[in-house]
């Protein structure tokens, strides 16, 4: 049995004993740095250090996709299978490096030297297919770079920007992440110090005015749900930064975070002070580290200006951020799930009511916004609500950031006013299909979304017209598929991505994930049994309506679609 030396984990748990429990998946993430995995002294220590169970403590790590109690590789690798890396050849990338290891998919090489996993999507869409080897993110990986890839070398990722006005993302593309002075000097912090100038309710009365809604996939009026928290009873406030951005074809949160950091602190700072909140929370998910260590480099610029911290800029508002780095798990996501990560519980989803306005993280009243809505908010406070209507439509205002990847000349990150169409940001803007290829569908709003067709190009992408069309504009994922893509293994892709992240705590999600995913087997091998169209209608109905939270409730949205527009994939293949 191998000794642990536990003198470094206890250096380093000194500043989080006195948090106690909600520093648990920091202590934890400590642990896995030190050891390379955790072992069971190492998970006693911890549980010891911060009052947490032991079986807590063992119940957090087997939660968690990025948490090991086993040793592992020193170098792991991980591949995207999902969606996007799916359709630019994922499996074949995995099944490549895994005969060059001499490995199965979460196996690891005898010298302990790597590990090599199937990944959920990695947040790298638009360089599909793409892997983390460690932290470094690798796209357009190629099989025949096997070689390379198993020592960590290939492409570096650079994400293509595009569409007009650039509001939202117009600091990004500088080939480096936006300093603290970049952003001054492009009128970053004024909106904050325009919002100190006046009263909370003032805030809260011009981003209602705004008509800015959630840009995470649920749409909820922003204004509504500061004033909901803001008037809540409470002795604290806490507003939270949801970017656990885990939704299949979702990438626009990452490159916001990893190229203009002080735009989300601002719009987070802006909330706390509309909602009288003195702390506020950055969850980022776990696969995002470059995105994490460049958001702590914005803090401590930050704190260090004065922008953080106490009696900011003179008045008499003191607001801090703290950063919290998941460990792989789709469903921290979902916002109740999220607090239970903080929480340092298992990430599992609350009933509602109570809703977090009124019983949030730590029971009290909290605001969560995911980074794209808070980036909105600098430019409504310094400019006004009333410029900010003058883009978009009347029930859709202002700009929107598109995940534009799968079978497009120029998949990148598009913002685009609300009422451009479909047509013109896949062709115009994403240069259309690859030569020769015909748009066969376009997935709209991730592997929780639906399926649109070519007669669908000319609607336009705004709020009232995708609903009208029976399509979720989401959380902005547009992911075209043309005409040589077998249908049967996309969707079976999907449903492997809801089997893999159903967190369990409900049966209708937990054993509807799973069947769905053994009826998409058979369909996608071309042998489904008599029957197996209505078992998924029924599976995928059921789910809906049963489940506690988005994720089981959008689970088979996207393969309900597919039975709609197409009932001839769930037929038996004809030899």
């Amino acid at each position: 049995m191998i000794e642990i030396d536990l003198t470094p984990l206890q250096t380093r748990l000194v500043e989080l004993s006195p948090l106690g429990r909600t520093s648990l998946l920091p202590a934890l993430h400590i642990a896995q740095e030190l050891y390379g995995y955790i072992p069971e002294p190492v998970a006693t220590e911890i549980g010891k250090s911060l009052g947490v169970p032991l079986a807590d403590v063992h119940g957090v790590i087997e939660f968690y996709s990025l948490f090991y109690s086993e040793p592992v590789g020193k170098k792991i690798i991980r591949v995207c299978t999902d969606p996007a890396c799916q359709l630019a050849g994922g499996e074949s990338v995995l099944a490549t490096l895994c005969q060059q290891a001499g490995l199965h998919p979460g196996e690891t090489l005898s010298d302990g030297s790597v590990t090599i996993e199937r990944a959920p999507c990695l947040g790298l869409c638009e360089h599909a297919p793409s892997l983390l080897v460690n932290q470094t993110a690798i796209g357009r990986a190629n099989p025949s770079q096997s070689r390379h890839l198993l020592e960590g070398r290939g492409f570096e990722p650079r994400t293509i920007l595009g569409g007009e006005p650039r509001i939202l993302s117009g600091n990004c593309g500088r080939g480096h992440p936006t300093t603290l002075d970049e952003y001054l000097s492009s009128g970053g912090y004024q909106g904050l110090r325009k919002a100190l100038d006046t009263t909370p309710q003032s805030v809260i009365a011009e981003v209602k005015t705004s008509g800015l809604v959630g840009r995470g996939g649920a749409a909820f009026p922003t204004g509504i749900k500061w004033e909901g928290a803001a008037m809540a009873k409470g002795e604290t406030r806490f507003v939270v930064c949801n970017a656990d951005e885990s939704e299949p074809g979702t990438f626009k949160d990452r490159v916001l975070m990893e190229e203009d950091p002080h735009q989300i602190l601002e719009g987070l700072l802006i909330a706390g002070y509309a909602v009288g909140a003195s702390r506020g929370y950055i969850y980022i998910r776990g696969e995002y580290q470059n995105a994490f260590r460049i958001m702590s480099q914005a803090l401590a610029e930050a704190y260090m200006h004065n922008y953080l911290g106490s009696n900011l800029l003179g008045t008499n508002f003191s607001f801090d951020i703290e950063l919290r780095l998941g460990a792989g798990a789709y469903i921290c996501g979902e916002e109740t799930a999220l607090f239970e990560s903080i929480e340092g519980k298992r990430g599992f989803p609350r009933l509602k009511p109570p809703f977090p306005t009124t019983h949030g993280l730590f029971g009290q009243p909290t605001v969560v916004n995911n980074v794209e809505t808070l980036c909105n908010i600098p430019h409504i406070i310094r400019n006004g609500a009333a410029a900010y209507r003058q883009l978009g439509t009347e029930k859709s205002p202002g700009t929107k950031l598109f995940c534009l990847s799968g079978d497009v000349a120029r998949p990148g990150l598009y913002e685009v006013p609300f009422r451009v169409t479909l047509r013109h940001l896949l062709y115009e803007l994403g240069g259309g299909m690859h030569a020769g290829r015909t748009l066969k569908a376009v997935l709209f709003g991730g592997a929780a979304g639906a399926f649109a067709t070519e007669q669908h190009l000319d609607i336009r992408m705004s709020f009232e017209d995708l609903r009208t069309a029976s399509l979720p504009l989401g959380s902005g994922v547009v992911m075209a598929i043309d005409d040589s893509r077998d249908l049967r293994s996309f969707l079976l892709s999907l449903g492997r991505f809801f089997a893999h992240e159903s967190c369990g705590k409900c049966f209708p999600c937990q054993i509807g994930t799973q069947r769905q995913y053994e009826i998409l087997e058979r369909v996608s091998a071309g042998n489904p049994l008599p029957e197996d169209a209505n078992r998924l209608t029924d599976v995928g109905w059921t789910m809906s309506d049963a489940s506690i939270c988005g994720l089981g409730q959008t689970a088979a949205t996207a393969v309900l679609s597919a039975l709609k527009l197409w009932p001839e994939l769930f037929q038996p293949t004809q030899i």
